[in-house]
C-alpha cells in the first residue's frame, strides 16, 4: 500500500532539499514497507535510513561516525534528516548492517526507470549501450568475506553504466579477487550491447552471449588468432584499417562456435582490435563505441571523489551494499536535478550550489524564508507547511 515519505517532515525541509527529493517522492510508496522483525520497534525507518545515507554522501561525510555526530548536533540535519527521537551509533550501525536492503534494491529500480523517463538520450543511433566495468574498494582487515591477496582487503563493485542517459544501472558486489566476466550476463539485458576492455575477452562468452541475443563490443589482445571468413571493405581515409567476419581463437577448444565480426582501427600510432557482434553499424561507429568507455571510468572516477562512497559506513556485505546502493541513488538523484533544474549533466558547480542553498535556507529567518518561497511562485497553501 502505498505510503508518504517522511508524512511528518514531507514539505516542512528547505525548498532546495525538497526539489532534489521530489523522484523519492514519487516513487516511495511502491517499495515494500520495512516492518520491524519482532515486539520492539524500529529504531529507524526504511525511510529514515535512506534520508541518513544519502545526506552523507551529499554533504560529503568522511565515516559513519561523522554522520551520526552530525545527526545529533547540526541544526538541519537534527531536525530534518535524524529520526525524532535522535539516533545513537549502535541502532546506525544495526540498521545499516542487517535491515532495508529489499527495500534500497527496490528504489534503486524504480529510480532507474524515473530517470530514463526524465534524461535525455545520447548515442541513440549506436543502441542501447551499458559499459561494464569493475572498481575495487580498499577494505579493513575485519572485512574477512573481502578476500583479495595475500596481506590486502578489497571488495568489488560490478556496474553497469548506462551510457544512452549516463546514469548506473545493474550492480553486483563481491570479494575484490572475483572474476568479474561472469557478471556480464548478469549485468546485461536481451538486446543491449555490452561495451567492455579486453579483460572480459572469453570466446565461450562471446557464444553465450549471442544465444541469449545479448550483443557485445569487447576490445581483444592484439595477438587473438583470427580465422578470416570474410572481409568487410574499409574506407582509405578511416581510421579504421581492418574490417572482418572470422572464428578467434587457435585452439578448437577455444574457439568461437559462432561468427565475430572483428574493427581494427589505430588512434595516435596504437591499434585497438575489438570484437563484436553488431553488424548493423558501421566499422567508425564500431570504434566510437568502444571510445566511450571511457565514460565509466569518468563515472567512477566522480562518484568516488565527490561522493565519498568509499568512505566506509559498514564493514559487512551487507551492509556495504546498502552503502553503495545509496550512493548510486544519490548520484541519480543529482542526474534528474541538475536536468531539471539547469538541462546540464551532473556537475560539481551544481553539487556545490545545491548544498550551500539547502544551508543558506535552513538558517534563514522564516519571514526571510517566506518572501524568498513568495518570489519562486510556490503556492501558498504549500508554503505555509513549511516551519
Amino acid at each position: 500500500m502505498p505510503y508518504d515519505l517522511i508524512p511528518n517532515k514531507l514539505n516542512q525541509r528547505p525548498f532546495s532539499y525538497e526539489d532534489f527529493n521530489v523522484p523519492l517522492q514519487k516513487i516511495i510508496g511502491f517499495v515494500p514497507e520495512l516492518k520491524a522483525r519482532g515486539d520492539r520497534p524500529l529504531q529507524m525507518t526504511f525511510e529514515e535510513q535512506l534520508d541518513a545515507l544519502i545526506y552523507f554522501h551529499l554533504e560529503e561525510h568522511t565515516s559513519g561516525r561523522h554522520l551520526i555526530q552530525t545527526l545529533n548536533e547540526e541544526i538541519f540535519a537534527k531536525k530534518y534528516i535524524a529520526p525524532k527521537q535522535g539516533i545513537n551509533k549502535s541502532s546506525f550501525f544495526e540498521a545499516i548492517n542487517s535491515r532495508g536492503l529489499e527495500q534500497m534494491l527496490a528504489l534503486y529500480n524504480l529510480l532507474q526507470k524515473e530517470a530514463w523517463n526524465i534524461l535525455p538520450r545520447e548515442f541513440q543511433d549506436l543502441g542501447n549501450l551499458i559499459l561494464i566495468d569493475g572498481t575495487l574498494i580498499d577494505a579493513t582487515f575485519s572485512m574477512k568475506w573481502a578476500k583479495y591477496r595475500f596481506g590486502k582487503k578489497k571488495a568489488k563493485v560490478h556496474l553497469g553504466f548506462n551510457l544512452n542517459q549516463a546514469i548506473p544501472g545493474k550492480i553486483f558486489l563481491s570479494e575484490g579477487k572475483e572474476d568479474e566476466r561472469p557478471y556480464v550476463g548478469k549485468i546485461l539485458e536481451k538486446g543491449q550491447t555490452g561495451v567492455m576492455d579486453r579483460y572480459y575477452q572469453r570466446h565461450q562468452s562471446f557464444d553465450e552471449w549471442q544465444e541469449a541475443e545479448k550483443h557485445f563490443v569487447c576490445r581483444i589482445r592484439d595477438n587473438t588468432w583470427k580465422k578470416v571468413l570474410r572481409k568487410n571493405d574499409v574506407k582509405p581515409d578511416s581510421i579504421v584499417f581492418y574490417d572482418a567476419i572470422v572464428i578467434l581463437g587457435a585452439l578448437k577448444k577455444q574457439q568461437t562456435k559462432k561468427e565475430v565480426r572483428v574493427v581494427g582501427y589505430r588512434v595516435g600510432g596504437k591499434k585497438y582490435w575489438i570484437a563484436t557482434d553488431r553488424y548493423d553499424l558501421s566499422s567508425e561507429d564500431i570504434a566510437n563505441a568502444y571510445k566511450l568507455r571511457w565514460n565509466v571510468e569518468v563515472f567512477f572516477g566522480w562518484w568516488k571523489r565527490h561522493l565519498k562512497v568509499y568512505h566506509l559506513i559498514a564493514r559487512s556485505q551487507y551492509g556495504l551494499t546498502m552503502q553503495i546502493l545509496a550512493g548510486l541513488i544519490t548520484y541519480i538523484l543529482l542526474a534528474i536535478y541538475c536536468q531539471d533544474k539547469f538541462g546540464e549533466k551532473v556537475n560539481i558547480k551544481r553539487v556545490r550550489e545545491l548544498r550551500n542553498n539547502i544551508r543558506n535556507e535552513a538558517a534563514m529567518p522564516r519571514n526571510d524564508y517566506q518572501a524568498s518561497l513568495n518570489q519562486r511562485g510556490v503556492p501558498p497553501e504549500k508554503s505555509r507547511a513549511i516551519t
